[in-house]
């Protein structure tokens, strides 16, 4: 397959011979982890990657170079880190508990209400690190949390957020959003909750404008978390449109979020979740929005199991798949990510924090399955997701960047959503975080 249209197209080549040179591959002793012959581009030769105080240092092949510790990949594929720009740890683990038995919307909000108003600060943590322990087999080493800030749950969310990204800082970096679920007008003290929160060290600004009881509180709530974000200079991440139509305009908000970004100069500082309903307008009423939101060059995350476990569960014919328009927004010039969003819980019972699982699904759903469909596919869980986080000025296999990878027990990257394989090895920041042997024998 050639790298131009295959998966493959997802990673850079080695540096120029100037950029290795200021790097100083040549010099063992600066060279902390060497990776030998693994392939970050299908129809290439495989490289080595040589990494020093957490970055890449060199990317090409036969290094000469050694190394205290050195990895042979022995041609397996790597990718960058995969990450998770949209995920729910309080409220994870929480099915067996209380399961939705009409798998509808209502009774999800109304379980996962009862629920989180008994949590405990232990259970959280314990059932928290069970999703991050997963996201670190299945290659994550990035994720954005959402806990709830409200007057139900308090700030127990955020609370706990913030011990485990201290906790996990080695293996993974969580970011903390300030979410509030219930609404902010419709839920009196959340707003002073949410300065609170970021107060605390929540790095990102969350709303939920959907769940006010009007469309001119809907249009408060998005100008309260601007104006938020603004005080702070806290990016803005906000759950939106989540709805199989738009008849109500509170589930229609997308262009005004996306004049306000620019009317506040906050372009590219701003993250829209979910965005199911814009999948319901005809192509001719789509087109405004999708300009809009590429000039104010907003990122989009569809939550693929989500959406689609939840969306169109009253069409009694033809039933809608509630996702997010990724085919529309893509040719748009608009940056399109992915995630879990909720693991094994009311809202979706299913769910293991692999973004190369959710990706194999949104391929099928999303019908992304050329070979270039699937490139992208890719690039959705990696670069656009990293953009999406803010992180895109340190993130890739690159000399200079940070050095987090996934080694892929599959010799092609091309097959990473086609094999869903094993893990390998996952390197944080230089550091083997993850490694892991996979055997099997096929008896005829």
């Amino acid at each position: 397959m050639a790298a131009a249209s295959g998966l493959g197209a997802l990673s850079v080549m080695s540096a120029p011979s100037s950029a290795r040179a200021q790097a100083g591959e040549g010099a063992p002793g600066e060279i902390e982890l060497l990776v030998r012959q693994v392939r970050i581009a299908d129809g290439k030769p495989p490289v080595d990657l040589a990494i020093s105080k957490g970055r890449f240092v060199a990317v090409q092949s036969n290094l000469a170079a050694t190394a205290p510790r050195v990895i042979d990949a022995q041609g397996r594929a790597a990718i960058p880190g995969l990450l998770e720009p949209h995920i729910h740890l309080e409220k994870a683990l929480l099915e067996q508990r209380m399961p939705n038995q009409s798998g509808t919307l209502a009774e999800a909000i109304r379980i996962t209400g009862q629920l989180k108003a008994q949590q405990v600060r232990e259970d959280v943590l314990d059932r928290s690190r069970q999703v991050l322990d997963m996201a670190i087999r299945n290659g994550v080493v990035a994720l954005r949390a959402q806990p709830d800030v409200d007057p139900i749950q308090g700030l127990i969310g955020v609370e706990t957020g913030l011990a485990l990204a201290d906790e996990y800082r080695n293996a993974l970096d969580l970011q903390i959003v300030a979410f509030p679920q219930e609404g902010i007008l419709k839920a009196p003290g959340t707003l002073a909750m949410m300065e609170e929160a970021l107060n605390m060290g929540a790095s990102v600004v969350g709303g939920c404008p959907y769940n006010e009881r009007t469309w001119e509180d809907t249009r408060s709530h998005i100008d309260e978390c601007f104006r938020l974000a603004q005080k702070y200079d806290r990016p803005v991440d906000l759950h939106a449109d989540f709805a199989d139509d738009t008849s109500d305009p509170r589930f229609a908000a997308a262009a005004y979020i996306a004049q306000k970004t620019i009317d506040t100069g906050y372009q590219g500082r701003v993250t829209l979740g979910h965005m199911t309903s814009l999948a319901s307008l005809m192509p001719d009423q789509a087109r405004p929005v999708l300009e809009l939101l590429q000039r104010a060059d907003i990122n989009i995350v569809t939550i693929p199991a989500t959406d689609t476990y939840l969306g169109g569960r009253k069409d009694q014919a033809n039933p809608r798949r509630g996702l997010t328009p990724v085919a529309a927004l893509r040719k748009a010039g608009v940056n399109v990510t992915y995630a879990s969003n909720n693991i094994r819980n009311a809202f979706t019972p299913f769910g293991k924090v692999d973004p190369l699982q959710i990706g194999n699904m949104l391929a099928h759903i999303a019908q992304l399955g050329s070979p270039d469909d699937q490139a992208y596919v890719l690039r959705m869980a990696t670069t656009n997701a990293a953009r999406a986080m803010g992180i895109g000025d340190r993130y890739g296999l690159e000399v200079g960047k940070q050095a987090d990878l996934v080694i892929l027990d599959t010799p092609n990257v091309a097959n990473a959503l086609l094999d869903l394989p094993p893990r390998s090895w996952v390197i944080k920041r230089g550091k083997v975080v993850l490694e892991a042997k996979h055997e099997e024998k096929i008896s005829k």
